[in-house]
């Protein structure tokens, strides 16, 4: 299963070299779009000859926090385009996970084939369908807000918020701490354009959230937690 890359800007999946990057070939049959630009490299792409001329059985897009639908249509697009992110928190490093994400005509050849490359590398993959955010966002942005709105609310230190789910409930990590870690900031940004394209109040942005990413645009901020 051969593919080839095409760069446009920065990859929030692959900031750093992996084995998936190390097995493109500049001959690839198949299409994999990394970067800030994917839409627009794509785009530019597809009007030099459509994607259905171009002999790959799969084309998988970058994707941010839209949906795969803006690059290709809801109802009607290339059906062997899939997206893709790696889920990753903030400016943490990016999980072993990606997800997969298929529109409503994509064919199961497609996906197949696209889930095959990844896995190959060590990925693991999930699929899912054509949703802002895909599937650990739409999960953990509203359960996050929640613990930054009870730190205001005064139900409890941060720290003890923290401690109680990491002993109650087995979690590695308590959320303040995790966000405070991976960047408050970036969480703002993800939970904004969620509620942006949801309107559901369990992803409006958080104060505290709203308020660090404030703070790290002023010059000389490096860094802001709650």
């Amino acid at each position: 299963m051969t593919y080839q890359l095409i760069h446009s800007g920065d990859s929030n999946s692959f900031p750093d070299p992996h084995a998936f990057l190390d097995g493109a070939i500049v001959t690839g049959v198949n299409r994999v779009f990394l970067g800030a630009d994917t839409g627009q490299a794509y785009q530019a792409a597809a009007q030099l000859a459509p994607p259905a001329t171009w002999g790959a059985t799969f084309v998988a897009l970058e994707l941010g926090h839209e949906c795969l639908a803006v690059h290709l249509g809801d109802d009607q697009g290339p059906d062997n385009v899939v997206g893709f992110a790696r889920f990753r928190l903030g400016q943490a490093d990016p999980t072993n996970l990606v997800e997969l994400v298929r529109m409503p005509y994509t064919t199961a050849q497609a996906l197949t084939a696209a889930r095959l490359a990844f896995e190959t590398s060590g990925l693991k993959v999930a699929v899912c369908n054509d949703f802002p955010g895909r599937i650990i966002n739409r999960l953990v942005r509203p359960y996050y807000n929640a613990a930054l709105r009870r730190l205001d609310e005064g139900l409890a230190t941060a720290a003890d918020m923290d401690t109680t789910l990491r002993l109650g409930l087995g979690y590695p990590e308590g959320p303040i701490a995790l966000l405070n870690r991976t960047g408050l900031p970036a969480h703002f940004e993800v939970t904004r354009d969620l509620f942006e394209q949801l309107g559901q109040e369990p992803y409006a942005p958080a104060r505290r959230a709203r308020n660090a990413w404030l703070r790290a645009q002023q010059p000389g901020t490096d860094h802001a937690t709650a």
